[in-house]
C-alpha cells in the first residue's frame, strides 16, 4: 500500500511560512536539491493544495530550459513534468498536464488513492497537511528544519491539533544548517 509522505519545510520557530506567504528563508543548496530529487524520484505522485501547486506549476515545467539552471534543477523539473499530481481545491478552474483535480480531501477516496500499485505519495502544504491531518491520512512526516527564525507567519501546526504519538525513524544534518527530522506514525 502507498503511503502519503508529507514533506515540508518549516523554520526552527515551526513556521511552514513567514509574513505575506514568503518561502525565501528555506536554504535549499545543490546537496538539499539533491536529496529531494533522490526522494522524490521514488515517489509516484506528488499531491498539493492549489497554492502550492500554482506555486511549482508557475516555475518548474519548463526550468530545464533556463541556461543559469543547475543540473540539479533541470533533474527536478523532468521529475515534476513527469509525476502525476493530484491537486486539491475548491476554486481552481483546471490544472495542468500530469494533474488531477479533487475538490476535497475524502478518507475513502485516499485510501483508494493508496491502493493503487507504485511509490509513496508526497504531500506538500500547510492547509492540505492539516486536512489530511484531520483524516488519519498521513503516514510519514519529513520536516526540513531550517536554520531561521521567523518570529510570525503560518505554523506548520496549528493550535488544536489533535494529539498523535510518531516514531523518529532518521535524522541528517545538511551542510547548510538543515536539519531533517523523519517521523512515522505507528501502525
Amino acid at each position: 500500500m502507498r503511503r502519503v509522505v508529507a514533506q515540508m519545510a518549516v523554520s526552527l520557530d515551526g513556521y511552514f511560512e513567514g509574513p505575506d506567504g514568503d518561502i525565501g528563508w528555506h536554504h535549499v543548496d545543490e546537496e538539499l536539491h539533491d536529496h529531494f530529487n533522490q526522494q522524490l524520484a521514488t515517489m509516484s505522485a506528488f499531491l498539493f493544495g492549489r497554492v502550492t501547486y500554482e506555486l511549482m506549476e508557475r516555475y518548474w515545467p519548463a526550468a530545464d530550459q533556463d541556461p543559469d539552471s543547475s543540473p540539479t534543477e533541470a533533474e527536478f523539473a523532468g521529475i515534476w513534468r513527469e509525476m502525476p499530481k493530484v491537486v486539491y481545491s475548491s476554486s481552481l478552474a483546471a490544472p495542468g498536464p500530469k494533474a488531477t483535480l479533487v475538490r476535497h480531501v475524502m478518507h475513502d477516496e485516499v485510501r483508494a488513492l493508496q491502493a493503487q500499485p507504485g511509490g509513496d505519495m508526497v504531500l506538500r502544504g500547510a492547509l492540505l497537511g492539516a486536512a489530511f491531518r484531520q483524516h488519519d491520512l498521513i503516514d510519514e512526516y519529513r520536516l526540513y528544519v531550517n536554520p531561521v527564525l521567523l518570529g510570525a507567519g503560518r505554523l506548520l501546526f496549528g493550535p488544536g491539533e489533535k494529539p498523535m504519538d510518531l516514531r523518529l525513524v532518521e535524522t541528517r544534518a545538511f551542510g547548510n544548517g538543515v536539519v531533517l527530522l523523519r517521523h512515522e506514525r505507528p501502525h
